[in-house]
C-alpha cells in the first residue's frame, strides 16, 4: 500500500506535529494510505479531547543530576501548545498513545491533583526529609489552554500557599497573569519564582513553533506584570535551535531586561526517541529551505548523531557551535548583568495542610 498526502492542511491548522505514528513500545504501527476514495481531504481538523484522571499521586520525584529540581507536579498529560520539539512529547508512548498529534490532541487533566497534594503534604514520610520547591512545569505546562477551564493549577497554587511551600513555575502562557493574586502572596513570603519561556521575538516563528502558546509580545508583558508585583522572574530560551533561533539570544536578554527579569537561561535543542523523526517533518513543512542546515548543526554539536542523553552535555551539546553558543550567552550575561545573585527560596516555612475531613493518611 502506498503512503500519501491525502490530508489537507487546514486538517493540521494550530498543531506542530503532521503526524500520529505510534509511540514506541507499541506492538503495531499504522499507515495513511489511498484506498480510491478521495474521502481523508474532506476529514475535519483535529479537536482536543480530554480525559479526566482519578491519579493516585501527584508529586513525581527526580534523580536526574542537571535538572535543578527534585521534586514535580504535572497537573496534565500531554500539552495543547503543540510545540514540535517538546522533550515532552515521548512520555505519550508510556500511556499508549502517540507523541505525534496525539500529545498535542489527545489530553490528560488529573481533577483530584489538589486534594492529593493536601494528602502528600500531610505525610511524616514527606516532613522527614527537606522541604524543596516543588516544580510546576517539569513535562508539560501547567498554563496550556485547557487550564483557563479546570483550574487544576490554581488550586494547586492554592494549597502551596496556604502551607507556606515553595514553587517554581515554567510556562510558555501569559495565563499565569491570572492567578498574580496568589503568585504576589506567595512572593511576599519568599515562596515563588516564574521563568517565562521565550524562544523567539519573531511573531511568525513563534506561530509556527508554538502554534497555541502565547504570542511573544504577551510573555513579555507577563514578566513586566509579575515584575511589578514584586514576583520573581527568569526567562529560559529553551530551546535554542541552530540556523533558526539562536541568533535572537541577545535580543530576547535585552527584551527581557527592560521587563524588569535579571535572571536568564538557555538549552539547546534535544531530540530524544520519536522527537527527532516529527521534528525533521515540522522543519520540512515550515522552514525547508533551512532543513538540512539545522539538523547539520544540531547532529555537529550531538558527536554526529540527532541526540547524546549523557547528563552534564545533554542541555548544552559539545563541539564549536556548542561552545560558541555558550560563549555568546556568557558574554550576554556579563554585559546585561544578568544571573548576578540567584533567587533564594524560603524552605522553613512549611506548615502540613490538614487532609479533607481532618484525618491523615496513615501510610
Amino acid at each position: 500500500m502506498k503512503k500519501t498526502n491525502l490530508i489537507d492542511a487546514n486538517r493540521f491548522r494550530g498543531r506542530g506535529a503532521s503526524s500520529n505514528e505510534v509511540g514506541r513500545f507499541e506492538a503495531f504501527e499504522r499507515d495513511l494510505f489511498d484506498d480510491g476514495w478521495d474521502i481523508l481531504a474532506d476529514l475535519p481538523p483535529f479537536k482536543t479531547e480530554v480525559r479526566h484522571e482519578e491519579s493516585t499521586a501527584i508529586i513525581t520525584q527526580n534523580k536526574s543530576p542537571d535538572i535543578p529540581f527534585d521534586r514535580s507536579i504535572n497537573p496534565y498529560r500531554g500539552c495543547e501548545h503543540g510545540c514540535p520539539y517538546c522533550y515532552a512529547r515521548p512520555s505519550h508512548s508510556y500511556w499508549g498513545m502517540s507523541p505525534g498529534l496525539d500529545f498535542e490532541t489527545k489530553l490528560t487533566a488529573r481533577v483530584n491533583a489538589a486534594e492529593l497534594l493536601v494528602e502528600e503534604l500531610a505525610k511524616p514520610s514527606y516532613l522527614s526529609k527537606p522541604i524543596s520547591p516543588i516544580a510546576l512545569g517539569g513535562n508539560t505546562d501547567p498554563y496550556q489552554p485547557i487550564e483557563r477551564d479546570y483550574k487544576i493549577t490554581r488550586q494547586i497554587l492554592e494549597v502551596l500557599l496556604e502551607a507556606k511551600h515553595p514553587l517554581t513555575i515554567v510556562t510558555k502562557s501569559a495565563l499565569v497573569l491570572r492567578d498574580l493574586d496568589l503568585l504576589a502572596e506567595l512572593a511576599k513570603h519568599r515562596l515563588v519564582l516564574v521563568a517565562l519561556s521565550i524562544t523567539t521575538l519573531d511573531k511568525v516563528l513563534a506561530r509556527q513553533m508554538e502554534p497555541r502558546a502565547s504570542a511573544p509580545h504577551l510573555r513579555l508583558k507577563a514578566l513586566d506584570e509579575l515584575h511589578k508585583a514584586g514576583v520573581p522572574t527568569m526567562t529560559m530560551m529553551a530551546p535554542m535551535i541552530p540556523s533558526l533561533n539562536d541568533h535572537e539570544m541577545e535580543g530576547i536578554m535585552e527584551a527581557v531586561l527592560e521587563r524588569g527579569c535579571t535572571q536568564a537561561s538557555y538549552v539547546l535543542l534535544r531530540l530524544p526517541y520519536e522527537i527527532k523523526e516529527l521534528f525533521r517533518e515540522w522543519l520540512t513543512r515550515e522552514v525547508p529551505d533551512r532543513a538540512s542546515r539545522v539538523i547539520s548543526l544540531v547532529q555537529s554539536m550531538r558527536g554526529g548523531k540527532d541526540y547524546k542523553a549523557e547528563f552534564g552535555t545533554r542541555m548544552r551539546g559539545e563541539g564549536v557551535f556548542a561552545d560558541l553558543l555558550s560563549h555568546r550567552f556568557q558574554l550576554a550575561v556579563k554585559r546585561l548583568g544578568f544571573n548576578k545573585s540567584s533567587v533564594a527560596l524560603s524552605t522553613d516555612l512549611f506548615v502540613p495542610p490538614v487532609p479533607k475531613g481532618g484525618q491523615m493518611r496513615l501510610f
